[in-house]
């Protein structure tokens, strides 16, 4: 790897690592923790290769691309980022930025990324050429983000790998003409993927609608797309509406699809389960009516696939409490350690749920352990157990004994206790079920033993239920 490499990052570790790294992969490299300086270094063309952070003392390092841009059009911009939302991914795909990693980054992957920029080696130009000027290059003024205020209302925070890929997803279809599914279990914020599709695109000043299993007549369909018409419509779920529902939206998709206003029809964009073929594959959802809304498709994981996100995700939704009026709270160590351990079947509606419970109800502005797991144990669904409607078991084969093992005592308890491991869980339910058991298979069973002593001794079982009646 050969070129000239700036780094601007406001982290002096991080620039000291990226120095040492760079340096040994053959690279020379300029490291400074200013945005002013960077831009000054890019108009002496000194670059071949930037790598800047995004939230900088003096400004915005995706803010600085389109001046970089304007000095230097060919210049590669590698944004890194503590930003770790949906929001930072688009804008670095709006400025063009060559490529976009999450803070903390893995060292290879960005070295690799690296090496791929540096190899398109862009012609470097003088600023001459450029026409450029130093007044050219100002910087813009900071803005909130960049000043470091956060913002509670955000959406869709992930540094996991499956949530940086599906913010590059989003980002680069969030302008294209094709339909849209976002697939994935209930709970994992389906819908808010799906809001941005509309409210960080072009369409973000035109109509949005959603529809549901609610709107099945042709009149709520058609008032549907009016309010879309030039913007998105939204279908939430749409194997949940009826045949005959989703043969009147097969109708409509044919006629705005077809019609003369077509460049007018709203952009589609789908919610469902998280296999929508499975859907298609039960009859739910008709095949005409997938495949007209499958253009892409989108997965959104599951809270469990992505642990490391719980705990930003906690403090984001905290704050979100608290920008929507209640107590400003924060959990303690061992109370994040208890909520990132927890499994949230139900995602992050449940996750936020629990936070917004958390701080309504906790004594202090600290969050103690015992106040996540009281709430914990009264958010975690009953288990009841099933309902036997028949005997569980089979029958036990008879107990075949070897010569050697000649004796008149019973088997005992080991073969019942055998048998009903299983439902060791389950003794309420099933407790006159395992009485009536144990009795069939540890009564007291009837020995024969042949004359030869090589003869086999098998223990048979007396063909009635009740214990043989003495004379």
């Amino acid at each position: 790897m050969d070129g000239t490499v700036l780094i601007a990052d406001d982290d002096r570790t991080i620039r000291t690592v990226l120095t040492q790294a760079l340096t040994r992969a053959g690279c020379r490299v300029h490291a400074t923790g200013s945005l002013a300086q960077l831009l000054r270094w890019v108009e002496e063309g000194r670059a071949d290769l930037v790598i800047t952070d995004v939230m900088m003392p003096d400004g915005n390092g995706i803010d600085t691309i389109p001046a970089i841009r304007k000095l230097r059009p060919d210049l590669p911009v590698i944004v890194i980022s503590a930003q770790n939302t949906i929001v930072t991914a688009i804008r670095a795909t709006e400025a063009e930025a060559f490529d976009y990693l999450p803070k903390p980054f893995d060292l290879p992957d960005l070295m690799a990324r690296s090496g791929e920029a540096l190899a398109r080696r862009p012609r470097k130009l003088r600023p001459a050429d450029e026409g450029a000027a130093h007044a050219g290059a100002a910087m813009p003024a900071p803005s909130d983000a960049a000043a470091g205020v956060s913002d509670p209302e955000l959406p869709l925070i992930g540094h996991a790998p499956a949530m940086q890929n599906l913010f590059r997803m989003v980002a680069r279809v969030l302008n294209a003409d094709l339909p849209v599914i976002v697939a994935g279990e209930a709970g994992v914020g389906k819908t808010m993927v799906a809001r941005s599709f509309h409210d960080f695109s072009d369409r973000k000043d035109a109509g949005f609608a959603i529809l549901t299993s609610a709107d099945t007549s042709e009149a709520a369909i058609q008032r549907a797309r009016e309010r879309a018409w030039g913007g998105t419509l939204l279908i939430e779920d749409p194997a949940a509406l009826d045949s005959a529902a989703q043969a009147r939206l097969i109708g409509f998709i044919e006629s705005w699809e077809t019609g003369s206003d077509r460049v007018h029809a709203p952009r589609l964009v789908s919610t469902t389960s998280a296999e929508p073929q499975a859907d298609v594959a039960s009859g739910r959802l008709r095949a005409d009516l997938y495949y007209r809304l499958a253009g892409v498709t989108i997965t959104v994981p599951p809270l469990r696939a992505r642990v490391d996100d719980i705990p930003p995700l906690a403090r984001h939704l905290l704050a979100r409490a608290s920008a929507h009026g209640l107590p400003l709270r924060h959990l303690s160590d061992a109370a994040m350690a208890a909520v990132r351990a927890y499994a949230f079947p139900g995602n992050v509606r449940e996750l936020e749920n629990l936070m917004r419970r958390l701080a309504l109800t906790a004594a202090g502005n600290e969050i103690s352990l015992a106040e996540v797991e009281t709430a914990l144990a009264q958010s975690a669904p009953a288990v009841v157990p099933a309902r036997i409607s028949r005997a569980p078991w089979r029958v036990p084969r008879p107990i075949r004994c070897r010569s050697s093992q000649r004796s008149s005592r019973p088997p005992g308890r080991a073969p019942a206790i055998r048998r009903l491991r299983p439902w060791r869980n389950r003794w309420k339910c099933t407790s006159s079920a395992i009485s009536t058991y144990t009795a069939t298979i540890c009564r007291r069973p009837a020995f024969t033993t042949a004359s030869s002593p090589r003869s086999s001794v098998r223990c048979s079982r007396s063909r009635s239920m009740r214990p043989a009646e003495t004379s």
